[in-house]
C-alpha cells in the first residue's frame, strides 16, 4: 500500500468508526506504530483528523476549534522539546519570566529545572504543578479555570497581571497569522495573553510550524507586539519573510 493510500485508508476508518487507534493501524497495516502516529501527525496538519491519546478523531474545523491540552499533548513533541530547549537558552537565573498555558509552554517548565533561582509567573495549572518541586518562586495568577486548558481566565487574572512585571514572556498558541497575528478559540484566554504581553519586556511565541496559517476566534496581539518567534525547520519561506519585513526575529530548530 502507498502511503497515500495509507493515509486515505486511515480517513475511511474515522469516517466509519469515528476514531481509529494507533495500536489497532499497528497491527492492521503491519507497520510500526511510529509510522502511523507520524501518519496521524501528519493528517493533523493538513486539518484533515485530530489526533488525540493514542490515535484519533475526525476533524473539528473552524475558528471555534478549542482541543484539550491532553489531546494535543502528543502532537509535534519532538519540535515542542526542541522549541522548549532554544527558549530556556533565552532565559538567566534570577530572571522573571512569564508562562503561557500550552504543551509547548509545558515542556519549557520541565526544560528550565535545571535553573536555581527563578520568578515562574503563570496561568497554568499543570506548570504551577510541574514547578512546585522546585526552588522557584511561583506566582500562580488566580481567576476561572479553563478545564479545556488547564488555565486560569478572567478579570481576575487580568488584574493580577496589571500588577506584574516579567523579564520574558513565553506564549505558546493555537494560530499564528503571520500578517494578523497571533489567535486563540477562547475570549477569555486571549484576554489573558494580551495583559501578559502587557506585562513583559520581552515577548517570545514558541509555536510549531504547524500553527503558522491558522486562525482562531480571538485575536490576542499582532506581529507588531512580538519581538521572537521559535519554531521548528518546517516552517514555510513565506512565512519567515513576512515575519522579517514584521521586524520579529526568528530562530528556527
Amino acid at each position: 500500500m502507498l502511503i497515500e493510500e495509507r493515509r486515505q485508508h486511515i480517513l475511511l476508518l474515522i469516517q466509519k468508526h469515528g476514531r481509529v487507534l494507533v495500536d489497532e493501524l499497528s497491527n492492521e497495516l503491519e507497520l510500526s506504530k511510529i509510522t502511523i502516529r507520524k501518519d496521524l501527525d501528519y493528517l493533523q496538519s493538513k486539518d484533515l483528523l485530530m489526533r488525540t491519546h493514542g490515535g484519533a478523531l475526525p476533524a473539528q474545523t473552524g475558528a471555534l476549534s478549542d482541543p484539550t491540552i491532553q489531546e494535543k499533548e502528543e502532537l509535534h513533541h519532538d519540535e515542542k522539546v526542541k522549541i522548549a530547549k532554544a527558549a530556556a537558552a533565552m532565559i538567566s537565573d534570577g530572571q522573571c519570566i512569564i508562562l503561557d498555558s500550552g504543551t509547548t509552554t509545558t515542556e519549557i517548565a520541565r526544560a528550565i529545572l535545571s535553573f536555581r533561582h527563578l520568578t515562574v509567573i503563570t496561568n497554568a495549572l499543570n506548570i504551577a504543578a510541574d514547578l512546585s518541586r522546585s526552588n522557584f518562586e511561583i506566582v500562580f495568577i488566580g481567576g476561572t479555570l479553563r478545564k479545556n486548558s488547564l488555565s486560569v481566565v478572567g478579570p481576575l487574572a487580568e488584574d493580577m497581571l496589571k500588577e506584574l512585571h516579567a523579564d520574558i514572556v513565553f506564549l505558546g498558541v493555537d494560530g499564528f497569522d503571520s500578517r494578523t497575528g497571533l489567535t486563540t478559540p477562547n475570549v477569555l484566554e486571549s484576554r489573558v495573553n494580551r495583559a501578559m504581553v502587557q506585562a513583559a519586556q520581552r515577548v517570545v511565541v514558541v509555536c510549531d510550524s504547524t500553527k503558522f496559517g491558522r486562525r482562531s476566534l480571538a485575536l490576542i496581539v499582532p506581529p507588531s507586539a512580538i519581538h521572537t518567534v521559535i519554531t521548528d525547520n518546517e516552517v514555510s519561506q513565506e512565512d519567515l519573510e513576512a515575519l522579517n519585513n514584521a521586524g520579529v526575529e526568528t530562530i528556527v530548530v
